[in-house]
């Protein structure tokens, strides 16, 4: 898919809404004022002035009314250094550079699985991400992240596992600490993301770190392929390049879509984390469908299984 982004006058804007009127269509995406779609080419305005071109047409649309703009990199700012994030040294203009990100999502929740997910943001792409809407995914809520997600999707080369609760639960019984399970799932992401790549190469691949370089590596080492080259890990890296950004959006719309399915099966909405609330909807559910119900949409090493035991327990009583 082409891509193409012009910055234009509040006039030339205009004249763009006017030119696809009788093609428009709705889009909720933030900061977004008017989209269209026409044949081979889908066309959204933002507040910014920008207008985003994307599709077979992209080049020849976005000529019609200026000249495309550069990519640029992310705003530089003091938060976005190694003094709130723990991890690699990074280079000085790492949020311009072209990178291939990976983040997890799920890990702290009793229901649902983790999701994992890697994504490749080109210098000349950063740009157009921002003006989809990526920036840190905890600045986004739920909703938001459910809008921006599927045009990532349909832009940037991307992977993203789900790995369900019976799975995740077979998995853990046999050992492995969730530590493990995250690191082996992140190197298949972006082993996946690698492939489809064709044989260019990021500048960097920054990992969300989870984990200390040593203890990442030695959870991957009966791995028959391991990502090693300028593997660079930071904790709070969606901070610090919009491919991790955008992985986490990706990752975590994924994981809402299989609470979606849960919740769906359990006929009740499924709490997100590991509170009291979660406690009591599983006991709920433990009481309405057994114990292997409750597990196979569950973590079920996590201590809330215990205690939606004893309150299923007192409820019987």
């Amino acid at each position: 898919m082409g891509n193409q982004v012009i910055q234009i006058s509040n006039e030339e804007m205009k004249n763009i809404m006017n030119h696809y009127a009788t093609s428009k269509i709705t889009r909720n995406a933030p900061g977004v004022i008017f989209a269209a779609k026409i044949s081979d080419t889908a066309i959204t305005a933002y507040k910014s002035g920008k207008v985003l071109f994307q599709g077979a047409g992209a080049d020849r649309e976005a000529a019609r009314w200026g000249p495309v703009s550069p990519g640029g990199p992310l705003p530089a700012t003091k938060k976005t250094t190694a003094s709130i994030s723990k991890g690699d040294k990074l280079p000085a203009n790492f949020a311009e550079l072209s990178v291939l990100g990976s983040d997890e999502t799920g890990t702290g929740d009793f229901f649902g699985p983790v999701t994992v997910a890697a994504c490749f943001v080109r210098a000349d792409q950063i740009e157009l991400v921002r003006e989809l809407g990526v920036k840190d995914s905890k600045q986004l809520t739920d909703d938001a992240m459910r809008r921006i997600a599927p045009d990532l999707q349909a832009t940037l080369i991307h992977s993203v596992l789900t790995l369900g609760n019976v799975k995740y639960n077979e998995v853990q019984q046999q050992g492995n600490s969730q530590g493990k399970i995250k690191a082996l799932l992140h190197n298949q992401a972006l082993k996946h993301v690698l492939r489809k790549m064709n044989g260019e190469k990021p500048d960097y691949i920054l990992i969300d770190q989870f984990a200390q370089r040593g203890v990442y590596y030695n959870h991957l080492k009966l791995e028959p392929e391991i990502i090693r080259e300028n593997v660079l890990l930071s904790t709070k890296a969606e901070g610090l390049h919009l491919s991790v950004a955008a992985a986490s959006i990706i990752a975590r719309v994924a994981f809402l879509e299989e609470m979606d399915r849960l919740s769906a099966l359990a006929g009740i909405t499924l709490p997100k984390g590991a509170g009291p609330r979660v406690d009591e909807v599983a006991a709920r559910i433990l009481l309405k469908s057994g114990t292997e119900a409750l597990k196979s949409m569950t973590k079920w090493h996590f201590s809330n299984a215990r205690k939606a035991q004893q309150i299923a327990n007192k409820k019987r009583l």
